[in-house]
């Protein structure tokens, strides 16, 4: 089939399928010197404080990133993103407190998603130029700090510039991703993911339901009392449980970094047709429990608030689904868990079309079913993406999570207008055509493509992993010479060897027998 492919020498350069899994490596490189000092073990955290040695980077035994090690990433992005939910159940009690209207305190929550989105762009690239571990400890450190702030301060600015601040330093799940995938076996690389992932989402869940139970019988700042105590809580299993792991590109700077993450979004096929889906397919997410409010808020249901949050923890059952989503993915190609999850989002949002509004049972199937293929979609895409550039995995990933922002906010302002304009059925109607959007952007690049195709189906479209790899084994046999077309390459080459060296003797006499005809003519 035809293809769109870039210019021949660099299509050339990386012939890989970005189907293929990569290996993970074991000391990585330098961008601008090969390997150098990154590889050399460390055994202090700036400078001072020590690493616990069965945590030191050794590449002759690198750790064992084990169930442990993953949950331990899990929990930690639980309670490090909850920083950016406390917030909204408690808006009408910082109003009480700070006495000004709920027009005011309504930017606290925008304040801390913005910090967030400045912290994906800015400092989670550092990822891939400086340690992980200093990095991460500093980045906890000082969300715990701020944290004391919030909980003592009566000055309504201030509250907003520590939320901020917070949500600049609160993207360590961002970073702990792509150092799960550098961590974790190929083999395991999805199933590593959907732990974090599900406790980063998990951690949205719990801390609007931790806020909001706690706000009802004390005062909001318990909220951030228990805060700090939990972040220094990871602070601690961060400190005894992360592993050291080099720095990478360490002949790159830092502006480097952030312009090759804007060459990534024009260069990298993949990368794009992974924004080009990720975009709509979070703003049918963000559309769906946006709008959820108005819905079970409005007849027929009229439900009171509470009930509408408990709707919130249907969302569970996606997170208790995660190791058997990363494990299905990892036993197929990025592309095909991809193709299933949409197709079953299709299923999803049809049933809402058809009648969300007039059974509650069906309520039930769309959160539970959206939450479930949602995570599954964005655990494939992502994985695929982590396996273009393993010295590149952080920026990678911040690009793909600044593309489920921009789906957020398309879908939180479109979604809203459609909901309170035209009802709940125009507006399942346009989940349905976001996600035969993402559908077509799929099929314009099949599951084997060469990493520099942009358009076309080469390499088949075989969705087991286990068929590729036995395939492309199989290709490299064949290609191999066998032990006897090498025992007689090396016979032949022996032959040859052997007259080349007769050839050179018979002419070095015959050169001395004329040398000595000339002397003998020359003395008579």
């Amino acid at each position: 089939m035809s293809s769109v492919q870039a210019p021949e020498s660099r299509r050339q350069s990386s012939s890989i399928s970005t189907a293929e899994t990569l290996p993970a490596p074991v000391a990585p490189k330098d961008e601008g010197q090969g390997a150098s000092s990154s590889s050399t073990p460390t055994h202090l955290d700036f400078g001072f404080l020590p690493i616990p040695k069965h945590l030191q980077y050794d590449p002759e035994h690198p750790a064992h990133f084990g169930l442990a090690m993953n949950v331990t990433f899990g929990l930690a992005s639980t309670f490090i993103v909850a920083n950016l939910y406390y917030c909204q159940p408690l808006l009408i009690q910082f109003a009480q407190a700070f006495g000004v209207t709920y027009q005011e305190v309504s930017n606290i929550p925008t304040l801390v998603q913005a910090g967030y989105a400045i912290g994906i762009l800015f400092i989670t690239p550092l990822g891939d130029l400086v340690r992980r571990r200093p990095l991460l400890i500093l980045l906890n450190v000082v969300i715990a700090s701020l944290t004391i702030g919030l909980a003592v301060t009566k000055n309504l600015v201030v509250f907003e510039v520590l939320s901020f601040l917070i949500g600049i330093g609160s993207v360590a799940p961002q970073i702990l991703m792509p150092l799960a995938a550098d961590l974790a076996p190929p083999e395991r690389r999805a199933s590593a993911l959907s732990i974090v992932l599900s406790g980063l989402l998990f951690g949205v869940l719990i801390a609007r339901v931790l806020a909001g139970v706690v706000a009802q019988f004390v005062t909001w700042r318990v909220v951030y009392y228990v805060a700090i105590g939990v972040q220094y809580a990871v602070l601690v299993m961060l400190y005894w449980m992360l592993p050291d792991y080099p720095a990478k590109n360490k002949g790159v700077t830092y502006f480097g970094i952030l312009y090759s993450m804007a060459k990534f979004t024009v260069t990298e096929p993949l990368l794009v047709q992974t924004i080009l889906i990720t975009i709509p397919s979070s703003a049918c997410f963000t559309n769906w429990w946006v709008t959820l409010t108005f819905l079970l808020g409005g007849p027929p249901y009229n439900y009171s608030t509470v009930v509408i949050g408990l709707f919130g923890l249907v969302g569970m059952v996606g997170v208790a689904m995660a190791p058997l989503i990363g494990r299905t993915i990892d036993k197929l190609v990025p592309w095909s868990a991809t193709l299933v999850a949409i197709l079953a989002l299709l299923a999803t949002f049809s049933i809402q079309t058809a009648a969300v509004g007039l059974s509650v049972a069906v309520v039930i199937i769309v959160c539970i079913g959206l939450d479930i293929f949602r995570q599954t979609q964005q655990v494939s895409l992502t994985t695929a993406v982590l396996g273009l550039d393993a010295n590149a995995r952080s920026r990678l990933n911040a690009v793909v999570i600044l593309s489920l922002f921009i789906g957020q906010v398309m879908g939180t302002a479109v979604g809203s207008k459609v909901f309170t304009e035209h009802g709940w059925r125009p507006d399942a109607a346009l989940n349905l055509g976001w996600t035969a959007w993402t559908l077509v952007i799929l099929f314009l690049r099949g599951p084997h493509c060469p990493r520099y195709t942009w358009i076309g189906w080469e390499g088949g479209f075989e969705l087991r992993k286990s068929r590729v790899i036995a395939r492309e084994q199989a290709a490299a046999k064949e290609k191999a010479p066998s032990q006897g077309d090498r025992e007689r390459e090396s016979e032949e080459g022996d032959i040859v060897e052997e007259k080349r060296r007769r050839s050179e003797e018979e002419n070095e006499v015959e050169r001395r027998r004329r040398s000595t005809e000339k002397s003998a003519d020359q003395a008579v």
